[in-house]
């Protein structure tokens, strides 16, 4: 291991403020969430890179045109090695929105630092991870050194809901770009004692319920069928699916499948008329093994109930669906370096673990290819006062550069 590359990492405190004040100041929105996806952070990303002299840099361009540029981008950039094998560190530059902003404490496009803590939306999710691997690039590149490895660094797009126009597009039009032997990072999920290895993820189904009913006016609710009723009573047998899908793995915390109502849509504006449509969501994270077609087939069935009932239409659309198919072994390459690399950098002994959240892991892992999930965060992502630790920054650099001089087997 590079003990010069070590202390340059320790030393880059004002970089790691740099780089987040920046990527914050750039709100990559995708356009599902009213944004314009993520050009301009890939601009200065991209700009970044060759600013710091990190040549091998391409950036593919997958069309969307729901966006004014017409399309998402995700970088890739690589620091060669001694060998052409290559250590992948995946981060993804696109956020979700702030939320309600009265309950931020301060501008969540603007950081905020406070000691160690840097607030502001993205910083951990999953801007820590982007820094962490450009830190080490950097180090690399200025300091004169080749790792034993390559380094490979991919900043995409549209991981936030779904990544379509991100990794998924990148692996069909790039299928050879992941050898066999590489190493493969996602530092997109963790805890605050740097822990957990995520090597396998629940299969994830985001269920989207429009209850038809008939809408009349609230003095004569009798010449109706009030959607809002029948979606209730619906939403509510919705826990039904626990008893149903009741299998325990206690690899995953929580150990079971949950299937969760969340988002509902408005319906009518004013209070004196009875609604003919109300639309509800359904977060279901799946323990592996369950087929999505028979969580499908038994929300349905409570549907099916409930138009008994109430004499309403339903209808059913996929928001999201993610199948679960494989997980990474826990005695793969990738996960045993990270291991190493984990005790040596942060002295503490990591666990394998799965979860209900989605990685761009599930689509490399459902190709064949091991993945490791890992990074020492707050587990905060999503909320009002985002916040990441500065050390967190240095800290998970100081693992990946660890990992690229591991020549053990």
């Amino acid at each position: 291991m590079s003990e010069k590359l070590l202390a340059f990492l320790d030393a880059q405190h004002d970089l790691v403020i740099e780089l987040q004040k920046e990527m914050t100041a750039r709100p990559a929105l995708c356009p599902s969430s009213g944004g314009q996806g993520e050009k301009d952070k890939a601009d200065y990303l991209h700009g970044w890179l060759k600013e710091n002299n990190i040549t091998d840099v391409e950036e593919l361009r997958a069309p969307d045109t729901r966006v004014s540029c017409g399309y998402r981008p995700t970088i890739i950039a690589r620091v060669p090695g001694k060998t052409e094998k290559t250590l992948w560190i995946i981060g993804h530059t696109d956020v979700v929105p702030t939320g309600d902003l009265n309950l931020w404490d301060s501008d969540p496009w603007t950081i905020h630092v406070d000691g160690d803590f840097i607030y502001g939306r993205g910083v951990e999710d999953n801007q820590q991870a982007i820094v962490s691997g450009l830190l080490v690039a950097k180090g690399l590149v200025d300091n004169d050194i080749t790792p034993e490895y390559t380094l490979g660094l991919i900043l995409t797009a549209d991981e936030e809901t779904g990544s379509k126009y991100g990794l998924e597009y990148v692996m069909k039009e790039r299928p050879e770009l992941f050898k066999q032997e590489d190493l493969i990072l996602v530092p997109d999920i963790g805890d605050a004692d740097g822990t957990m290895i995520e090597v396998a993820e629940k299969s994830i189904l985001w269920e989207k319920i429009s209850v038809v009913g008939k809408q009349c006016h609230g003095s004569t609710p009798c010449e109706g069928i009030n959607s809002l009723e029948a979606a209730s009573t619906f939403i509510l047998k919705i826990k039904k699916l626990h008893e149903i899908f009741d299998r325990k793995d206690d690899l995953f915390d929580p150990p079971i499948s949950t299937f969760t109502p969340t988002k509902k849509e408005a319906n009518v504006p004013n209070i004196n008329t009875v609604p003919g449509l109300d639309v509800f969501f359904v977060d279901c994270r799946i323990l592996p093994g369950y087929d999505l077609e028979d969580i499908r087939k038994e929300i349905k069935k409570l549907g099916d109930e409930v138009i008994a009932e109430y004499g309403v239409q339903i209808t059913y659309e996929d928001d999201q669906a993610g199948q679960s198919i494989s997980q990474t072994s826990v005695d793969s390459e990738v996960v045993t370096k990270l291991e190493r690399a984990i005790k040596t950098v942060y002295n503490v002994t990591p666990q394998p673990k799965g979860v209900g959240g989605g990685t761009v892991a599930a689509h490399l892992r459902d190709e064949g290819h091991p993945v490791a999930c890992w990074s020492k965060l707050i587990p905060n992502a999503h909320v009002p006062n985002e916040k990441t630790r500065i050390s967190c920054n240095i800290g998970d650099a100081k693992v990946i550069a660890t990992m690229l001089f591991d020549t053990a087997e």
